[in-house]
């Protein structure tokens, strides 16, 4: 299967003064946020996204549109990857929030908890899971199993998707990181998911549209295969020669 690059967007003010935003309309990139985004776009340098979509939102929409300004790849929407639905809670104070009886569900049973007037987070996450392996498949058949393409979205639907692809319980998706404008990976293949890269905020990610069968790798005995040991990593990537 292809190999999907997960970017949260960039900081905006909701963040730096601990508001929880949800699906609050005109919540937009903060200077620092807009900085963030082009410093992961940076990061895609050399990459020919085959596909890109983005949640419905404002900050993601604006991040996706810095993380693809040098790209032609077409940006597309999907509600699948809309933030999670906070109802009454969203555009309240994160500390206000701490002293509300289900805060405590939240941290330590999200599986079995269900903001009021909005969604369940099991409800996020299965929505988000889909939408993610839905569009992996569907590049992959349209382009092959070596196609990368970006996801943008919010910090709970990443950390459902990641959870999903470690095989961890929904209960247990707190213990994941996803930070503002950081970059995570997966690559799916038909025996298993592997989780390249999570939470990152450096480094340039060319190498992944590397076949991972050329040189001397050997190809596994099944796709989906792990290598026992480890196996020898990326090939280098090859600057572009400067053109007079």
């Amino acid at each position: 299967m292809a190999t999907v690059i997960l970017a949260r967007h960039g900081r905006t003010q909701a963040n730096a003064t601990g508001v929880l935003a949800g699906r609050t309309k005109g919540v937009h990139l903060d200077e620092t946020g807009i900085a963030q985004a082009k410093a992961a776009a940076e990061r895609l340098t050399g990459l020919d996204l085959a596909a890109a979509v983005t949640s419905p939102l404002e900050r993601c929409r604006e991040t996706a549109k810095i993380l693809l300004a040098e790209s032609t790849t077409k940006l597309q929407t999907d509600r699948g990857l809309n933030e999670c639905d906070y109802g009454d809670w969203a555009g309240q104070q994160l500390q206000h929030l701490v002293k509300d009886k289900l805060w405590k569900n939240v941290q330590t049973n999200p599986a079995g908890t269900r903001f009021p007037g909005g969604e369940s987070m099991a409800e996020m996450a299965a929505r988000a899971v889909a939408a993610v392996r839905d569009w992996d498949a569907g590049v992959d058949a349209e382009v092959g199993p070596e196609a990368v393409w970006l996801a943008v979205s919010h910090g709970d639907i990443i950390k459902s998707v990641l959870a999903d692809a470690l095989g961890m319980h929904l209960d247990l998706f707190q213990r994941i990181v996803v930070e503002p404008a950081s970059l995570s990976v997966i690559r799916y293949t038909s025996r298993r998911t592997f989780v390249v890269m999570m939470n990152s905020h450096s480094g340039n990610l060319a190498h992944l549209a590397t076949p991972r069968r050329q040189g001397r790798r050997r190809k596994p005995v099944h796709d989906g295969d792990a290598v026992i040991g480890g196996d020898a990593g990326p090939a280098p990537v090859t600057p572009a020669t400067p053109t007079a």
